[in-house]
């Protein structure tokens, strides 16, 4: 983690400090992690500047656009005080897509935009900030940017008026560039979003928005979805969500646990699917924060069954049996997290080409999957 707040820009302020949304959300809480561990400050202040180098750069157009200033159009002043309130970049490395300009299926994934499945992401690394320093401010962050982004990425996806997300949406939310549906987003934010409203209880004297309406809409495009996946990332994901939404739940804050078992039960699927054959593929065939993600979910799910035998009441009575047997299926699987981490350390160590690629995002992913409680944790 201090090599990647020293090559990004984190640790000594620069012009152009290089951040992508996605890496930056879980480096966010692998240093919250490093702080509880040590309570060295340092570890603290690298989380503070991050969050702070995030809203500065990612919050405000690209350098090298004709536009400038934040993309929520908010003045300079305004713009300090409510910085997520336009969503966030994404972080790629081209601008994006022209409004004249035809899409390219594969050019688009280099191109900048905003996609919600980060948006999330950065949502539940500004809740840990507000959980572990006590300040609302996070919090409130959080919250402006899910209600700007909701408003932005729903759209009716049939005649008879259901509501869906899009991908990937333009800089300042004023175009649509991937019309399709992220399988998992409606999701992501919905959990994401009932953290937030969850956290906002202990913090009733900051007069903090309210996501009412955006949880229940999300609760509705959550149903029936279609949630297996052969993405090792995608399952990560579907148990990272998993995970938060006992810790809800084990707070009174999730009233249909059926949502839980859903995503447990999908996830089990996907992973039986997957099996184990992807370990044996040769490593320039694979990708390791794909292969990460998972890992970090497999470490969530012996502390999720920790929650359901410690909140039983909280799980819905025709729920709780079919959930402790779809948690006991997943004992076989829980070693592949070690293999996993075992089997990247080793390619990090040897500095390969399919590690190096990607470094960044790898190594602090690898990171999560060793010190997982902050990232893990929804309250």
């Amino acid at each position: 983690m201090l090599d990647f707040a020293a090559e990004t820009g984190i640790e000594k302020e620069r012009n152009q400090p290089r951040r992508y949304l996605w890496t930056d959300a879980f480096a966010v809480c692998n240093f919250l992690e490093l702080y509880r561990r040590s309570l060295d400050e340092n570890w603290m202040e690298l989380a503070k500047r991050l969050v702070n180098q995030v809203h500065h750069v990612l919050g405000r157009h690209r350098p090298d656009g004709e536009k400038k200033g934040w993309i929520s159009g908010l003045r300079e002043e305004k713009g300090e005080l409510h910085p997520t309130r336009g969503g966030l970049r994404i972080g790629k490395r081209l601008p994006e897509r022209a409004p004249d300009e035809p899409p390219d299926e594969h050019l688009e994934w280099e191109r900048d935009g905003q996609y919600y499945h980060y948006l999330t992401k950065w949502m539940h690394a500004l809740h840990a900030m507000a959980r572990v320093t006590g300040d609302a401010t996070y919090l409130r962050w959080g919250m402006e940017m899910a209600q700007a982004v909701h408003a932005a990425f729903r759209y009716p996806a049939t005649v008879e008026g259901a509501q869906s997300l899009h991908w990937k949406m333009s800089i300042d939310l004023t175009r649509t560039l991937v019309r399709s549906a992220g399988q998992h987003d409606p999701v992501d934010g919905f959990t994401a979003y009932s953290e937030l409203q969850s956290a906002a209880k202990y913090f009733a004297a900051e007069d903090l928005p309210d996501l009412s309406s955006e949880i229940a809409e999300l609760s509705v495009m959550s149903r029936g979805l279609h949630l297996t996946t052969d993405d090792t990332l995608g399952v990560g994901g579907l148990l990272c969500d998993a995970a938060w939404l006992e810790h809800l739940a084990s707070k009174g804050d999730l009233r249909d646990t059926r949502l839980l078992q859903e995503v447990l039960q999908a996830a089990l699927t996907s992973i039986d699917g997957i099996g184990r054959s992807f370990l044996t593929i040769a490593p320039r065939y694979r990708l390791p924060f794909r292969e990460l993600g998972l890992s970090i979910g497999l470490r969530g799910v012996r502390r999720l069954a920790g929650l359901v035998e410690e909140y039983p009441d909280a799980v819905d009575p025709e729920v709780l049996d079919g959930l402790r047997r779809c948690l006991s299926d997943y004992n076989g699987f829980l070693p592949l997290a070690d293999k996993i981490e075992i089997f990247w350390i080793a390619e990090m160590k040897r500095r390969t080409a399919n590690w190096k690629e990607h470094r960044e995002v790898n190594s602090v992913m690898l990171a999560t999957s060793l010190v997982p409680d902050q990232f893990l944790k929804a309250g």
